[in-house]
């Protein structure tokens, strides 16, 4: 239970500075976008086209042809930040919160109201118009960004609201895992598919059967996965969830056989040798040979999935989804007018992030609670739920993502939807995110509370 309390803050520090990070893109994105010497030179960057080519073959093509650098981006690297929330979610399932049913439940339960009210408001806002297939744009809480607004707080936020928000942020992610899988997928190639399909299998084999650890096999067969669902018409995003799940979660060395190969190689270094020992000079072979195996363990005693999560995460949170943002929420504000931001798509996805979050999770946390299916959070109250369900309203990488998929198809009408779409979004999570930080910050006790597991 320590382990996991301490593993959780590591987590939630890592999510809130990456929420910064996130926040000055975004600004950046909004300033560069709208001043005048500047605007052509961000429209025309994301243009170019992107290659990794040998001889003619062109790992960065689409359909055989290259892909842009906005396409890098969004069906490139978010793969990699598909991939590394796929590892979180096994991890999650194995040994975090989704590990115990009790534990789960009211967080599942709330990310299913958070995820059904949202896309039902939508919906009903939007039924009949061009815009009506991006009703799963309100439908994800943004981890980063919720995180960040909690921080803000301090340790005024208890640790069981924390983790509820959290875990139920990793749902959420499930929620939209499937919808892209679901939804936006297109023209099948069957025959890409099977043979991602079975290098898919290679790597489950890979890591259930042999026990190879080799992160490098993974990356390497797992680049070919991301390619064949490119130019398969599945969106390569859910590639990198896919190749997550396979991922060995168990390290070679026990801690106990780690621990023995520590202190059997220690031991060639006698303490009276110390003094011999203090100069920066060329080890011998010996001693080379002892470090080595020190070495070796250490890196055999992680397991892959958790050696790589932690080496992803701060690719992802300080590179990947800040330039995500960069490239995505720069809107152009000169062509709109006040009333475009509150009807149409705007309306809708301001309308489903709001309100639609705010009532779907806490409605559905409300029903699991009064029912007996879950217990109330330690720390919480129904004040301090109904703050957390309005910071689930905070809804922007995944949106944002969503309604590129849904509006981005290069027609110029629809680009214009998408830009309405984008700024529902801003407004949207900008308002969940003030009123969420607002509502905790008037129920939430003034002093500190203590940060311990026996909090959760």
């Amino acid at each position: 239970m320590a382990n996991m309390f301490f593993t959780f803050k590591k987590i939630f520090t890592r999510y809130a500075n990456g929420g910064n990070m996130l926040m000055l893109a975004t600004v950046l994105a909004l300033l560069v976008v709208n001043l005048p010497f500047s605007t052509d030179f961000y429209n025309s960057l994301w243009t170019h086209e992107m290659a990794l080519q040998i001889g003619s073959f062109n790992l960065f093509s689409h359909h055989g042809e290259p892909m842009s650098v906005m396409a890098f981006i969004n069906d490139a690297l978010m793969a990699i930040f598909f991939f590394s929330v796929g590892l979180e979610i096994k991890r999650e399932v194995l040994v975090g919160e989704l590990h115990s049913v009790r534990k789960a439940l009211l967080p599942i339960i709330g990310a299913c109201g958070g995820m059904i009210v949202p896309v039902a408001i939508f919906y009903l806002l939007a039924k009949g118009t061009d815009y009506a297939n991006g009703c799963a744009i309100p439908m994800a809480t943004d981890i980063a960004f919720s995180l960040g607004v909690l921080a803000m707080l301090g340790n005024r936020v208890p640790i069981g609201l924390k983790v509820f928000l959290t875990t139920l942020a990793v749902v959420d992610d499930i929620g939209g895992i499937l919808v892209i899988a679901i939804f936006y997928s297109s023209h099948i190639d069957y025959w890409m598919l099977i043979a991602a399909a079975g290098i898919l299998g290679v790597l489950a084999l890979g890591g259930a059967w042999l026990k190879i650890q080799s992160k490098l096999f993974y990356l390497l067969l797992g680049a070919v996965v991301w390619f064949l669902f490119l130019n398969a018409g599945i969106h390569p995003t859910i590639a990198g969830v896919l190749i997550a799940f396979t991922i060995p979660a168990k390290p070679v060395y026990a801690p106990k056989k780690y621990i023995q190969t520590i202190r059997t190689n220690i031991g060639y270094f006698a303490e009276d040798a110390d003094d011999t020992l203090d100069s920066r000079t060329i080890l011998t072979d010996d001693q080379l040979d002892h470090l080595k195996e020190i070495e070796s363990a250490s890196d055999k005693v992680i397991s892959p999935l958790q050696d790589m999560e932690d080496s992803l995460h701060p690719v992802v949170n300080y590179l990947i989804v800040p330039l995500f943002a960069f490239a995505n929420a720069g809107i152009y504000l000169g062509d709109m007018s006040i009333g475009m931001a509150f009807s149409g798509v705007s309306l809708a996805t301001m309308c489903g992030l709001v309100a639609g979050k705010f009532i779907g999770i806490f409605l559905f946390a409300f029903l699991a609670i009064k029912c007996g299916l879950a217990p109330m959070p330690k720390g919480g109250n129904w004040k301090r739920m109904a703050s957390i369900s309005m910071l689930g309203g905070i809804g922007f990488t995944v949106s944002l993502f969503i309604a590129n998929l849904s509006f981005g198809t290069g027609d110029p009408y629809m680009s214009i939807v998408l830009n309405e779409s984008k700024l529902g979004i801003l407004i949207g999570s900008l308002t969940a995110g003030i009123l969420g930080w607002l509502m905790l910050y008037l129920t939430l006790p003034k002093d500190e509370q203590p940060q311990t597991e026996e909090s959760c």
